[in-house]
């Protein structure tokens, strides 16, 4: 009774197996044969790399935004802010208008 000891394969040699395997017109069971493996080692290799594409997209980014929130008291200062630079605006449009109006005028 022979025990064959495991081949233990980097994921980059891993990877090498799965896009020969992918190529077209490979002939699976030689790529298989050649790397000393079995069928099943390539299933485990497939689900891997399934496993891996889609934990990488779902840390993508792309998507909504988390909503973050704010204590009120800060979100009410922010419009208080808001509201005197709006007013500060309006008056300088004003001041702004009148001085054109006399500069057109001369």
């Amino acid at each position: 009774m022979s025990t064959k000891k495991r081949k233990r394969l980097s994921a980059t040699k891993k990877w090498e197996i799965y896009q020969e395997c992918q190529k077209p017109g490979a002939v699976i069971g030689e790529v298989l044969r050649k790397h000393g493996l079995y069928s099943t080692d390539l299933q485990r290799i497939r689900k891997a790399v399934e496993d891996g594409a889609i934990e990488a997209l779902g840390k993508s980014g792309v998507g909504r935004k988390k909503v973050t929130s704010v204590p009120k008291e800060e979100l009410d200062d922010v419009r208080a802010d808001l509201a005197e630079k709006e007013k500060a605006l309006a008056e300088m449009s004003v001041l702004f208008t009148s001085l054109k109006k006399k500069v057109n005028l001369e």
